[in-house]
C-alpha cells in the first residue's frame, strides 16, 4: 500500500505574501501536491500573475488583495477565503518587508514602525484570525490545522543595520511557540521557517552587489543563493498529515550558512 500522508488533495492552504518569492514557491508546491490555494498580496498585478501560475499547475486557486498590517483587512480576508474555499487547513504567514538602514543610529521611528506593522502585527492578526477558525472547526468535531510563521535567520543571528527586521522575526518565532502550546489540544500545530539568503525581490539589492556575491554567498556551504522552490518540500510537509505530531519547531533553510 502506498504511503500517502504528503497528499494535500482536499486541503486548503492560505499563503500571505503568496504572489511572489518564497510565498509563491510554497503555494505552487502545495498546489502541485493537490491543495486548493488562497494567496494574499497587496499588488493586484502580481496577484493576477501568481494566480495564472497556480492555475497552470491545475490548482483551484483564489487571490485576494490584503494588507496584513490592516487588522480589518485581515479579518475580511479570512472571511472571504472561507466563503470561497470553505475552510483553511494550513496558513503560511509569509508576508513581510525589509528595510535596512545605513546604521542603527540612523534608523528612524517611522521606518521602525512600518517594519513592525507588516512583519509582526500582520503575522499576529493573521495567526489570530486563522486560529479562531481552526479552533471553531475543532470544537465542531473537525480538529487539526497547521500554522506557519515565515521568519528569517535574522531571528537567531546578529543582524547589523537590520535590528527592526530582526526583532520582528525573533518575535514571530516566540509567538509561534506560544500558539503551538496553547492550541495543541485542538490538533493544531504551529512551526516557523527561517530562510537564509534567498534570491527574491526583497534581496534584489544584495544580489546586484558584486562584493556581496563575492564575499557572502561563498560562505554558504552549498555555494549558491537559495531559490523559492527550495521551500516547496518543507511547505508540503508542514501542510500535510506527515507533520501531524510536529509542533513548536524552527526549520532553518539556508544551505548550511548558519552552521558554517
Amino acid at each position: 500500500m502506498a504511503y500517502t500522508p504528503f497528499d494535500l488533495s482536499g486541503k486548503v492552504v492560505l499563503v500571505t505574501g503568496g504572489n511572489g518569492g518564497i510565498g509563491l514557491g510554497m503555494a505552487r508546491a502545495c498546489a502541485q501536491a493537490g491543495a486548493n490555494i488562497a494567496i494574499w498580496g497587496t499588488n493586484a498585478d502580481k496577484n493576477a500573475k501568481a494566480l495564472d501560475a497556480l492555475k497552470s499547475d491545475g490548482a483551484n486557486a483564489f487571490a485576494y488583495k490584503v494588507d496584513v498590517s490592516d487588522e480589518a483587512a485581515v479579518i475580511k480576508g479570512v472571511a472571504d477565503t472561507l466563503s470561497d474555499l470553505g475552510r483553511i487547513d494550513s496558513m503560511f504567514a509569509n508576508a513581510g518587508i525589509g528595510a535596512g538602514a545605513r546604521s542603527f543610529l540612523e534608523m528612524d521611528t517611522e521606518q521602525y514602525r512600518k517594519v513592525l506593522s507588516v512583519n509582526l502585527d500582520g503575522v499576529f492578526f493573521t495567526l489570530r484570525e486563522t486560529a479562531k477558525h481552526m479552533v471553531e472547526r475543532a470544537k465542531a468535531g473537525d480538529p487539526g490545522g497547521s500554522l506557519i510563521g515565515v521568519a528569517s535567520l535574522a531571528a537567531i543571528e546578529g543582524a547589523a543595520r537590520n535590528q527592526h527586521y530582526a526583532a520582528t522575526k525573533g518575535a514571530v518565532t516566540a509567538m509561534i511557540r506560544g500558539v503551538a502550546v496553547e492550541f495543541a489540544r485542538y490538533g493544531i500545530r504551529a512551526n516557523s521557517i527561517l530562510p537564509g539568503w534567498i534570491a527574491t525581490d526583497m534581496t534584489a539589492g544584495a544580489q546586484a552587489l558584486p562584493a556581496f556575491t563575492e564575499k557572502v554567498i561563498p560562505r554558504v556551504p552549498m555555494r549558491r543563493w537559495g531559490e523559492p522552490e527550495d521551500f516547496g518540500g518543507m511547505a508540503i510537509y508542514l501542510a500535510s498529515d506527515a507533520s501531524k505530531f510536529h509542533t513548536g519547531d524552527m526549520f532553518v533553510i539556508d544551505g548550511g550558512y548558519a552552521i558554517f
